[in-house]
């Protein structure tokens, strides 16, 4: 039986288990939009494409599944771009899915086409043109194999809009295999028995984790690693949740604005045991000063990682959670009962300046109010962020339990990344509830899919932190540029009338007092609510490793002597 292009696309992408798109139509993709009706996948109309493509990789970390997103031809499919870069930077598997113009009118500058295949081969794991509807099934199959196996990432697929309309035989390729495509699964036994006598002798050893446990499915081999050989464990950004955050064990994250004692214990380890993570700038500070006293193990399934930053002592290339399972025998019992006990000394100086335990005096921190949204959601909920002030603190205080509790842009920092994932997110789980945590700065690039969130009524809380500022960038302006607030004072609109302009119910929150309330509020009530929370406008996120500087050269709060918080320490922030 002949089908036309677009019903194979439609079928294939059930086939692969995909029950929910995002995009938008338009003319280079209409075929395929028709043919949309005769099978069962929901539509998200998004009101950006921007938004579609984080939609979809929201709803890739949340799930582990591959997120889909669909957008015509042109501007449809540049405004994807963003998207898929930030999936790129995070390794999210995502598929997305583009109209061309036809076949024949390629290179002739048609209405509305542009060469997206070529824009994007920088920022893709790999992109396809398909020109004939027999070419659809094998790329579709190719497509979602590529997206998420080996380290993920997005595909995308170029639907010329004659093969959607053109009819072929339906064939569905069971089976793929990509010459030249075999991810690594587990290394040595050698190399396996070399790592378990290193984390033996080791006096001071250190667990770097990152989202490769969470793509891999790993916590639990990570868990039983830390707990066995009594190893602390640091997280990069991405990597919050896959260690609970109430294990003694747990150092929370490391790096630019992570825990000052997380960053010591980096710098005086005697043995790092990087999991799936990259050893990124802001992870590491100054390459020349990183862990000067520590051998490296480095356990990553992408070999263009290994050495690429930071040379290892011993390289292990695979799949974390096989090659975890393989190590684990090995293992012997420790106690490292010294390195723990200097470790809690550092812990708890630094629980003498941490915000939580400063005075409140009615005024609204973010850091209190994030902290006060984690007391009452705990590890019930999905928290995504935006990109700024906020994002770090929430990192820092929404202490996530559990894999894939805690979604945000790593690599690429987009800003406008919460609300759309945050929808995403939700169509994980059509019952449970998501916060989106963001900033006024970062909410106003995408604020545009409140109406998406209630044409889905989708159970998304948005809390904005709203300080007038593009927060990060003043914070640098003030640290390093004199105070010069050059284009960051925010004049921003009311984002309380803006939701109630989509129908949306949202309440304003100036006090201290009225957090409590308001959060009781937001999760009480049905479907999507805003929370706009007036925040105090030229707070810092602390502790700052500062460009160039050395991991444990760390900016810190001062420790308050008055009820207010302290002025920034000037002299150290200058040297």
């Amino acid at each position: 039986m002949l089908r036309s292009g677009a019903e194979i696309l439609w079928e294939c992408l059930v086939r692969e288990g995909v029950d929910v798109i995002f995009g938008i139509p338009g003319g280079a993709i209409m075929p395929a939009f028709d043919m949309l009706t005769q099978f069962p996948i929901h539509h998200v109309l998004t009101r950006h494409e921007q938004g579609a493509a984080h939609m979809a990789d929201g709803y890739a970390r949340a799930t582990g599944k591959v997120g889909v997103a669909v957008a015509t031809s042109g501007p449809g499919a540049t405004n994807l771009v963003t998207g898929i870069a930030t999936a790129m930077m995070d390794s999210s598997p995502i598929v997305c899915i583009t109209g061309q113009v036809v076949s024949n009118l390629i290179g002739g500058d048609a209405f509305q086409e542009v060469d997206v295949t070529g824009i994007t081969l920088p920022i893709t794991k790999h992109n396809f043109l398909v020109t004939r509807a027999s070419e659809v099934a094998q790329t579709v199959r190719e497509a979602f194999y590529i997206a998420r196996s080996g380290r993920p990432g997005p595909v995308l697929i170029d639907f010329c809009k004659d093969a959607q309309v053109e009819k072929a035989k339906f064939i569905y390729p069971e089976k793929i295999d990509l010459a030249g495509y075999h991810p690594p699964i587990c290394p040595g036994q050698a190399d396996l028995q070399n790592a378990a006598e290193m984390i033996s002798k080791a006096e001071r050893p250190l667990i770097l984790a990152g989202q490769g446990l969470k793509i891999s499915s790993a916590a639990e081999e990570l868990k039983q690693l830390a707990i066995t050989a009594n190893i602390p464990v640091a997280m990069t950004i991405l990597g919050l949740g896959v260690f609970p955050a109430s294990d003694p064990l747990s150092l929370g994250m490391m790096g630019m604005h992570g825990e000052a004692y997380c960053n010591l214990a980096i710098q005086n380890a005697d043995l790092i045991i990087a999991l799936g993570m990259r050893f990124d700038d802001r992870v590491t500070g100054n390459l020349r000063t990183y862990a000067p006293r520590a051998k490296k193990i480095h356990i990553e399934i992408d070999p263009a990682e290994v050495h690429k930053n930071v040379t290892v002592d011993l390289p292990l290339v695979g799949d974390l959670k096989a090659t975890l399972t393989q190590l684990l025998p090995l293992i012997k019992p420790k106690s490292n009962s010294n390195w723990m006990a200097t470790i809690e000394d550092w812990r708890n100086e630094s629980q003498m300046r941490d915000i939580l335990s400063q005075p409140k005096n009615g005024k609204l921190y973010t850091a209190q109010v994030i902290g006060e949204i984690w007391e009452a959601t705990h590890d019930e909920v999905i928290v995504t962020t935006g990109v700024g002030q906020h994002q770090m603190w929430s990192a820092q205080y929404y202490r996530a339990e559990r894999p894939n509790q805690f979604i945000t842009s790593g690599g690429a920092g987009t800003m406008g990344f919460g609300l759309p994932s945050g929808i995403g997110a939700w169509f994980s789980n059509r019952q449970g509830e998501v916060w989106v945590i963001d900033g006024d700065g970062s909410f106003q690039m995408t604020q545009a899919e409140l109406s998406t969130a209630i044409q889905e009524n989708a159970n998304v809380k948005v809390a904005i932190m709203n300080n007038s500022y593009l927060g990060m960038v003043r914070q640098w302006q003030e640290f390093f540029f004199e105070s010069r607030y050059v284009g960051t004072p925010l004049r921003g609109p009311d984002f309380a009338m803006i939701a109630a302009a989509h129908g949306i119910p949202a309440r304003r929150v100036t006090r201290h007092d009225e957090v409590q309330s308001a959060i009781e509020f937001a999760r009480t009530t049905p479907g999507p609510v805003l929370l706009d929370f007036r925040v105090v406008k030229e707070d810092a996120v602390y502790p700052m490793v500062p460009t160039g500087a050395a991991l444990d050269e760390m900016i810190r709060r001062p420790i308050p002597t008055t009820d207010e918080f302290s002025p920034i320490d000037v002299e150290k922030v200058a040297a």
